[in-house]
């Protein structure tokens, strides 16, 4: 299929890894002509631009910054111009209850997984209703949906998103734009083998059996980074030209099992 996103000029935040770099490579094979890639990590992106310019010939330009900086999304947004799509998709929020994380700790995460998603729909939703198109997509978290206390700060930020998705998503139509979100479940990203390497090696004394944590997972594991990149892609196509206000769920039924994340 063909996603016809040809010569279009894409942003994606948190693309040094994970789900934001597998994002920046499907849209770098769907054929957009102009990506700007943000993280913090300016040697990761400036490695994933020269790839994605050798195997694709993508224009690629690098945005090293931290979009919890109040002054960031406005600099960024500033920093690319004209956008056909925008992927918020910067930031992890730590894992603890109320009383593990403190106010500090709380407003920091937030800064750059929730308003840092806000502050930077802001100015590319300005500037693309003064165009009248494009579209935006936050990558989110199942904790929005599944809200658990010991990861309550991700769980109601989440849950905030996807609020946000869904107003602003229901009002874009009428600028000639889209909103739209993934909720990913268990991604195996860099972070998660991490930290399931970490506990198997605690249970089993052997840290190489992380997968065997997601055993009672949907198929026995956990999504890949490229299972949800293509969803995002797809969404932020126009072969999904007639949605918006929508999050998408991507685990594998795993919502609908009688199992925590």
């Amino acid at each position: 299929m063909d996603l016809e996103l040809s010569g279009q000029c894409a942003l994606v935040t948190g693309a040094s890894k994970g789900i934001g770099r597998a994002v920046a490579e499907v849209l770098a094979e769907e054929g957009v002509g102009q990506l700007h890639l943000a993280a913090r990590n300016r040697d990761e992106l400036s490695a994933l631009a020269a790839r994605l310019h050798a195997q694709h010939g993508t224009r690629v330009e690098i945005h090293a910054l931290d979009l919890a900086v109040r002054s960031a999304p406005v600099a960024l947004a500033g920093a690319v111009g004209e956008l056909d799509i925008l992927v918020n998709n910067a930031g992890a929020i730590p894992a603890g209850s109320l009383l593990d994380i403190d106010a500090e700790r709380w407003r920091q995460a937030w800064d750059l997984k929730v308003f840092g998603y806000i502050d930077l729909s802001r100015e590319v939703y300005r500037a693309m209703r003064s165009r009248g198109r494009g579209v935006i997509v936050n990558v989110i978290g199942m904790a929005g949906e599944r809200p658990l206390a010991g990861y309550i700060a991700g769980s109601s930020g989440n849950a905030a998103l996807m609020a946000f998705t869904r107003a602003l998503g229901g009002a874009a139509a009428d600028d000639g734009l889209r909103v739209v979100a993934v909720n990913p479940g268990l991604v195996a990203t860099e972070r998660l083998v991490a930290i399931l390497s970490a506990r198997a090696e605690q249970e089993f004394g052997d840290a190489t059996r992380w997968r065997d944590l997601l055993r009672h997972q949907p198929f026995a594991r956990a999504a890949t980074p490229r299972e949800v990149a293509d969803v995002v892609a797809f969404l932020a196509s126009r072969r999904a030209s007639y949605v918006s206000g929508t999050v998408v769920t991507i685990d594998a039924g795993a919502a609908q099992r009688n199992f925590s994340y």
